[in-house]
């Protein structure tokens, strides 16, 4: 999946269903997502979810740092390329993102705001390194969104805290491409752009 492609599916329904645990799998299935961030799961079964959802014409990025049983190097990130074969990967580290780049893989950066030095070097960290994608933590200060856009033109993902719908609908009216939660209960929300 190419850079634009990726961007049109998220636009599709706006909401990426951020799976923490194995029984929601296949709520996330149920409802109306654009695709899922893979928190759960062992180097035994990743394939096999992958490929679940990629079947479903769902993208599937993988948070690799909450993957069991993954050694996150060189070789770690080879084996996910060339054998698991997800649509992208999800790191707060910058030189798996940059090494996840060189292999083809579509990434995004996952930054933490905890105070203005966390953003100022999130912001040089992704303006380096060019994810596909930002995603900004916590996802329920949407006025932040405004402020990197300012200063980066790498779309932006909010996810983190989010527990109403309101809450989901926010980002988005401040210039969030999509919106990721792993409340089970929001995935079937309707919001802005959902077809």
């Amino acid at each position: 999946m190419n850079q634009q492609e990726l961007y049109e599916q998220i636009k599709t329904h706006r909401k990426i269903a951020s799976i923490k645990y194995n029984k929601h799998l296949e709520r996330a299935l149920e409802n109306d997502v654009s695709g899922v961030f893979l928190l759960t799961g062992n180097i035994g079964v990743i394939k096999r979810y992958v490929d679940l959802f990629l079947s479903k014409g769902r993208f599937v990025f993988l948070h690799l740092e909450k993957i069991g049983g993954l050694q996150v190097d060189r070789e770690g990130l080879d084996f996910i390329a060339s054998y698991v074969k997800p649509t992208g990967v999800i790191s707060t580290k910058s030189s798996i993102i940059k090494q996840a780049n060189k292999l083809g893989l579509r990434t995004i950066q996952r930054v933490f705001l905890v105070d203005s030095d966390a953003l100022q070097h999130g912001v040089e960290m992704c303006n380096t390194v060019k994810p596909d994608a930002i995603e900004l933590m916590p996802g329920i200060i949407p006025t932040m969104i405004e402020k990197v856009k300012t200063l980066t033109d790498i779309p932006i993902i909010t996810g983190g805290l989010i527990s109403t719908a309101e809450e989901m609908k926010e980002p988005l009216k401040h210039g969030a491409i999509a919106v990721s939660t792993g409340n089970p209960a929001l995935w079937g929300v309707h919001i802005n752009g959902d077809s």
